[in-house]
């Protein structure tokens, strides 16, 4: 069975019975099939195929025979009379349903009509962000009833101790008069002056004030860049693992990610050949995300010059998201990519959130630089965007010529004796002490992306891993499915806590897998 044919039957089934995604996911609560909307994205886009069991599941569902489903030249209808799963429309009233499938409330309005029911857009259906999503809110359902939950799902430093520099609080402070109005829409001058001196010394050619916009975090600024480019239909190549919101906001977009792979026994660099193969007469830019979330890569200069290369080869745009180039360890030094394609169009992100610990204040910016006579018409969508927003934060703004200036005490963390540093050294070695646990070594952020045997713990869904190791030892996770890695063989760690509380954490681990067979 290709996850091809599946998906395309899927795809055609779902249309012929007016179903959504989040339908599969109702209807299997109350079949007490364990199915989760991650899955069935996957399903959808053709990523992987379900177990059996959920075959049948669909199929029922669906109303379908399960060897059409998966792929063979049978019928689609079925020829037995066994009686399909009620779908959640019809199981709120099966005789009151609409034309598109969804079910009107029975209760009559004033005029005797059915009560119209409000549904969330179908641009949201291939959209995931398990970062903050169903383990997680099955964590905070466990900590509403008292149980305490250590969190090493996301990269948050204030909660494990990390504290803002001194000096940038006290600019707030006394700044916070003069922050009360709305800035200009690509931020205050100071701040772009500060980012534009900033990208000057990280070699990003053809860079004017002008060119520096500052954003709630670089997340609001990825939404932007993705809405102002992106046709319905066009393709963004994205690395894999890689940070969800990338594939998330291309596909809200309307366009098309295309995941290219990252090759874990070569430090998790770019398998230049995979994205090679993967461009068409569709792609219209190569998304970057170095250092890398969520496995801590940091790419050397040859790595980056053949993406450039490749860039160049089809006239591609590059998207560089470079939020962690102040968190590098072990002596290396981070290189913009931008800086290597002064002939292309690039656009770099970046932000205070990690290195200044200010994740809260929302401080972010992006740096358009190289060849911006080829994107003329992107940018005029980018400052429509831009305007429409009005502007980012502003006390969070005036901040940035403080922080980006004189010392920064984010270098006192990565260097041996530095928390972060030590605490990377620590969770690698513990890591890869645990049977059937492999990593590799992180060179910076503070993610480490470790590899689970599937076949020592009988693992086939990453989801229900994360959730059992969050029932069974109160540890919550991101699961590597939520990093669009299409084996159930990953997880990410976050490392920010101390020491002890990593050991206890392993400990745990430890224990858990020796006894955990899915």
């Amino acid at each position: 069975m290709s996850e091809a044919t599946f998906a395309s039957r899927l795809n055609s089934a779902m249309s012929l019975r007016h179903m959504k995604q989040v339908d599969f996911v109702h209807a299997a609560v109350g079949s007490g099939v364990r199915l989760g909307k991650s899955h069935i994205s996957q399903y959808v886009s053709g990523k992987t195929t379900p177990r059996p069991d959920v075959m049948r599941f669909l199929a029922r569902t669906l109303d379908v025979r399960e060897d059409w489903l998966a792929g063979k030249d049978v019928p689609l209808e079925r020829d037995s009379v066994e009686p399909r799963t009620p779908s959640p429309q019809q199981s709120l009233n099966p005789s009151v349903v609409n034309s598109h499938g969804s079910a009107a409330d029975p209760t009559p309005s004033p005029k005797g009509h059915p009560m119209r029911r409000f549904t969330k857009s179908t641009k949201l259906d291939n959209v995931l962000y398990d970062v903050r999503g169903p383990v997680v809110d099955e964590a905070a359902r466990m900590e509403a009833t008292g149980t305490h939950v250590l969190k090493l799902n996301i990269g948050n430093p204030a909660p494990f101790g990390f504290r803002t520099p001194d000096e940038v609080i006290y600019d707030m402070a006394h700044q916070l008069p003069e922050c009360e109005g709305y800035s200009a829409s690509k931020g205050l001058f100071s701040a772009r002056k500060a980012i534009m001196q900033y990208a000057q010394l990280k070699n990003l050619p053809n860079v004017s004030i002008e060119d520096i916009y500052t954003g709630n975090g670089v997340s609001e600024l990825i939404n932007l860049s993705m809405s102002a480019l992106l046709d319905n239909g066009d393709e963004v190549l994205i690395p894999s693992p890689d940070y969800p919101l990338w594939t998330a906001c291309v596909n809200l977009a309307g366009g098309t990610a295309v995941h290219y792979l990252c090759d874990e026994q070569s430090e998790w660099y770019p398998d230049i050949d995979d994205m090679r193969a993967k461009i068409t007469d569709r792609t219209k830019a190569i998304v970057v995300i170095n250092p890398n979330n969520p496995t801590g890569a940091l790419y050397p200069k040859e790595v980056l010059q053949q993406i450039v290369d490749l860039a160049r080869e089809h006239q591609l745009m590059i998207f560089s998201d470079e939020i962690y180039d102040r968190l590098v360890m072990d002596g290396l030094q981070h290189i913009s990519i931008a800086s290597l394609a002064p002939d292309l169009f690039c656009v770099t992100f970046s932000g205070l959130s990690k290195s200044h610990m200010i994740a809260g204040y929302r401080v972010g910016w992006m740096v358009l630089s190289g060849n911006k006579n080829v994107a003329k018409d992107y940018i005029e969508g980018i400052n429509m965007l831009t305007n429409m927003r009005i502007c980012s934060n502003v006390p969070a703004q005036s901040i940035v010529q403080t922080a980006l200036g004189g010392h920064q005490s984010v270098n006192d963390y990565i260097v041996p004796g530095g928390r972060i540093y030590e605490q990377r050294d620590y969770i690698y070695n513990a890591l890869n002490s645990i049977p059937g646990v492999t990593a590799v070594k992180p060179k910076a952020a503070f993610y480490i992306f470790p590899k689970l045997d599937v076949k020592k713990f009988n693992i086939s869904d990453d989801e229900q891993f994360a959730l059992d190791l969050l029932h069974d030892e109160r540890i919550l996770i991101t699961r590597g499915g939520g990093f669009n890695w299409q084996e159930p063989d990953h997880f990410r760690i976050v490392y920010l806590p101390r020491i002890e509380v990593l050991k206890d954490a392993t400990t745990k681990l430890t224990d858990f897998l020796s006894y955990y067979r899915q």
